[in-house]
């Protein structure tokens, strides 16, 4: 079907995305230095955003919908689901909301992601693909904007490259007035590549980065216990950034990769702590590999082929090694992502989710792949960027 038909289907089968339901989040804000009236006016944004998506994004405005073990998005041509738009007004200055914006106050400042799930019970689950929250202040000084998008749909250079054409269009709009003719400065991004030829059929790999689990049983193991949850900040400066920079390029690795070691370093130095018992216990690093420019995907498509790495070692060992010693294991688990991994990946994945239908479909509990990111302690990672 060309995308001006009635309706149009687009399969998101084979972006394993979809299968964790995975929403991302940004906020961005915007000083209005001149307190200018109309600063980021509410309906200008949301027409230009309707327009943007209407118009150039058609599958933002569509549906999913879950069916013969493949799920697809569904638009139409003269029916569209626009992203949501919710606004609050606060009584605060702009150095208090920037507070809440450098200490990532998703709550406050972001749209919450939509508890509701991709389900073949639920075939036709109206679930919103992007939503926005607009922050104003009663001192004009500043705006915000919190972004929550479905992370099948597009990657983070693909929401970059939406961000900057919904700028364009509405600096246009306020500008213009209209439309008319309007050309956004990137093209629109929504496809998802194809990767079947690294597909190596003497190759197998083991892929410790999924567990199977019984769904009767994996339900009564998130239940809340005993053991306190704990937020640790860690907050990394400009200058704790720059000197991170300078080890990782000293010792060979990306600064994602000491970032992470941070972070992976920091959670089992807080779970030892909290209990010394279970030091010989295992601590599974997993992270999300987008391998765009390693499986040579051009910026044409929305969505990286986006796998997950692993790297297994005890608490107590991650919590006495060094920073950099840590960030060397992730730049190895990361490291064997290459496309013949990727492509083992999805496979097992798919294979995963048709054995789960065909479970469903045939009454047996079988079990579910997943995930598992369950820790005694939960780290919050805040990041400084100016």
């Amino acid at each position: 079907m060309t995308a001006d038909a009635p309706e149009t289907r687009f399969s998101i089968s084979n972006n394993p995305s979809y299968l964790y339901q995975a929403y991302f989040s940004y906020i961005l804000e915007y000083k209005n230095g001149t307190q200018a009236d109309g600063f980021f006016d509410l309906e200008l944004l949301k027409k230009s955003l309707n327009i943007l998506v209407r118009k150039h994004y058609k599958p933002v405005a569509g549906w999913f919908q879950a069916r013969n073990n493949s799920i697809d998005v569904v638009y139409y041509s003269d029916k569209f689901n626009d992203p949501p738009v919710t606004t609050q007004t606060l009584d605060m200055d702009y150095d208090t909301l920037s507070r809440h914006v450098h200490d990532c106050n998703v709550e406050l400042l972001v749209p919450a992601a939509p508890s509701a799930a991709i389900t073949f019970e639920d075939p036709d689950p109206n679930i919103p693909m992007i939503m926005l929250k607009v922050t104003y202040l009663e001192s004009n000084e500043a705006v915000v904007l919190g972004v929550t998008y479905h992370h099948s749909l597009m990657d983070g250079t693909a929401f970059w490259m939406f961000m900057a054409n919904w700028s364009a269009l509405c600096k246009h709009l306020h500008e213009h007035g209209e439309i008319a003719e309007f050309d956004i400065p990137h093209p629109p991004t929504f496809e998802f590549p194809d990767i079947s030829h690294f597909y190596n059929p003497s190759k197998t790999f083991e892929h410790p980065e999924y567990i199977l689990v019984n769904p009767n049983q994996f339900s009564k193991r998130l239940q809340p216990g005993p053991e306190k949850i704990v937020e640790k900040i860690l907050e990394i400066s400009v200058e704790q950034q720059q000197a991170l920079r300078q080890q990782a390029r000293d010792i060979g690795v990306s600064f994602t990769e000491i970032l992470c070691a941070v972070l992976w370093k920091g959670v089992n130095s807080l779970r030892l702590e909290l209990n010394p018992e279970i030091g010989s216990e295992s601590s599974l690093y997993t992270c999300t590999v987008n391998s765009r420019t390693r499986a040579g995907v051009s910026n044409n498509v929305c969505a990286s082929p986006v796998t997950i790495a692993s790297r297994e070692q005890t608490v107590a060992e991650i919590a006495a090694l060094e920073v950099c010693d840590i960030a060397q294991l992730a730049h190895k688990a990361i490291g064997k992502c290459t496309g013949e991994y990727l492509s083992s990946s999805y496979r097992y994945l798919h294979q995963q989710f048709k054995q789960e239908q065909d479970d469903r479909c045939n009454g047996r509990i079988g079990k579910k792949v997943m995930c598992v990111f369950a820790n005694s302690a939960s780290v919050k990672c805040v990041i400084a960027t100016s």
